[in-house]
């Protein structure tokens, strides 16, 4: 029978390169001269630093720039408030990576409700979707794509 997962994960390596490639832009960019502003990665969470407030929001709209152009949906990306210390202000990102128990029950309510011949299981912080048909497969992917889920959504494993 085939089936597929519907998983939600941001790779590391990419997200390490829209970093790299953001701190290198703040390095070039003309309103950042003799300005002390950086990110600093932590895993799957990174921390802006800045002097002032305007230009987190400058930095924050720079990764959202490098994580496009490393085709990672900025929909993964969750901002934190932002907090002051010394002469300095940050503000920390965080990536969403792998389903909560929460959208993983919306994900199959969704699938119920559109009346497919598939069934859904949540499986940790997956979905699994198997059905006799590939096709059916296919319209829960084009049925998820479709709908605005809060997250960005994969497919992978997929098995005929």
């Amino acid at each position: 029978m085939p089936s597929f997962d519907i998983v939600s994960e941001v790779d590391l390596h990419t997200f390490t390169n829209a970093l790299d490639q953001s701190n290198r832009l703040l390095d070039t960019r003309f309103d950042f001269r003799g300005v002390e502003a950086s990110f600093k990665r932590d895993g799957l969470n990174a921390t802006m630093f800045a002097e002032a407030e305007f230009q987190l929001t400058q930095m924050e709209d720079i990764l959202r720039g490098s994580l496009i152009k490393n085709q990672i949906d900025p929909k993964a990306m969750e901002v934190g408030d932002m907090e002051g210390f010394g002469k300095q202000v940050k503000k920390s990102v965080t990536m969403k990576n792998g389903l909560e128990s929460d959208l993983c029950r919306k994900i199959v309510k969704l699938i119920k409700d559109s009346k497919l011949k598939v069934q859904s299981q949540i499986q940790g912080d997956q979905v699994r979707v198997t059905g006799k048909k590939r096709d059916d497969l296919q319209q829960v992917m084009a049925l998820l794509r479709e709908a605005d889920l809060e997250q960005p959504l994969q497919y992978n494993n997929f098995r005929d």
